[in-house]
């Protein structure tokens, strides 16, 4: 289902000391342009907020007047927008993944859906809205309350039939304070999921598409380190990137050009090592 998507972007980051949040980096890479990386699919991109550089281009827009609050800035993203799924992201969310935001668009409640933390608390900024009963929520409030400037989301919120879909331990997580923005930078070097996270920080980098087998690449630059000499490690897995680069010119499926390349390279590197350890045992064996 094609799908709209606003990112919430101003706001005055009191506790931040009004700093520029959504520029603020976490695994060198801007908060905003990690939000941005988990809607690459979204027909229009509104972001509401002061307008800045992003990793894509997106459509700028402010609530007026500025300052306005949540609801006032989400109607304002929603103004430019026309898709029937509204996808609704704050631009704070550093491990924010494609997948929650899959959940959140197949989720079948009747006014959308909305992220609920693995505390039990929603979170109405990731979140998928229908857009027409979000627009008919949004002008009931401005007709009760003259504007919408200062509301809370829950007002906007407490009317609509929502599904909710428990997060990821990660995928909700915010960054309000400089503690918070501490933490997320110290969990995306983690050993156990640094990995995971640089490659992904570098497909999005280099706007690549393309599930990568970690494993096989490790198992391939581990034989040319071994089976020929270290430095042949890093020189070998990117001549591998070339070479399925190439085969996916010609037509071929990347993922299996990877794959394919990766496997004549390690037969080639076992190659080297067996030759080595042949010539070692004949020397051995004549000396």
């Amino acid at each position: 289902m094609s799908y709209d998507a606003i990112v919430l972007a101003g706001g005055a980051a009191r506790r931040l000391g009004g700093a520029d949040k959504p520029a603020l980096s976490v695994g060198g890479r801007a908060l905003l342009d990690r939000v941005l990386d988990a809607c690459p699919d979204a027909r229009t991109t509104v972001v509401v907020g002061g307008r800045r550089p992003t990793a894509r281009p997106v459509d700028w827009t402010r609530e007026d007047p500025p300052g306005g609050g949540p609801v006032a800035a989400l109607d304002a993203g929603l103004r430019r927008t026309t898709a029937e799924l509204v996808l609704v992201l704050s631009a704070d969310l550093p491990f924010l993944d494609r997948e929650t935001v899959r959940a959140l668009l197949d989720a079948p409640g009747a006014d959308g859906a909305m992220l609920r933390d693995p505390d039990g608390r929603d979170q109405p900024l990731v979140a998928a809205y229908r857009a027409e009963p979000l627009r008919r929520e949004i002008a009931l409030l401005a007709t009760e309350h003259g504007n919408l400037t200062g509301l809370p989301l829950r007002a906007l919120t407490a009317e609509l039939d929502l599904a909710r879909i428990t997060s990821r331990p990660l995928a909700s997580f915010d960054c309000d304070t400089w503690d918070d923005l501490a933490v997320a930078r110290a969990r995306i070097r983690d050993h156990g999921t640094v990995l995971e996270q640089w490659i992904t920080a570098v497909k999005n980098e280099l706007g690549i598409d393309l599930a990568v087998d970690t494993d096989t690449l490790l198992d391939l630059a581990r034989d040319a380190a071994h089976g020929v000499a270290r430095p042949a490690a890093p020189l070998t897995t990117f001549l591998v990137g070339y070479a399925a680069a190439h085969a996916a010119a010609t037509g071929a499926d990347p993922a299996r050009a990877v794959a394919e390349a990766s496997r004549k390279a390690a037969a080639l590197a076992q190659r080297w090592a067996d030759e080595a350890a042949a010539d070692d045992a004949e020397r051995n064996g004549s000396g």
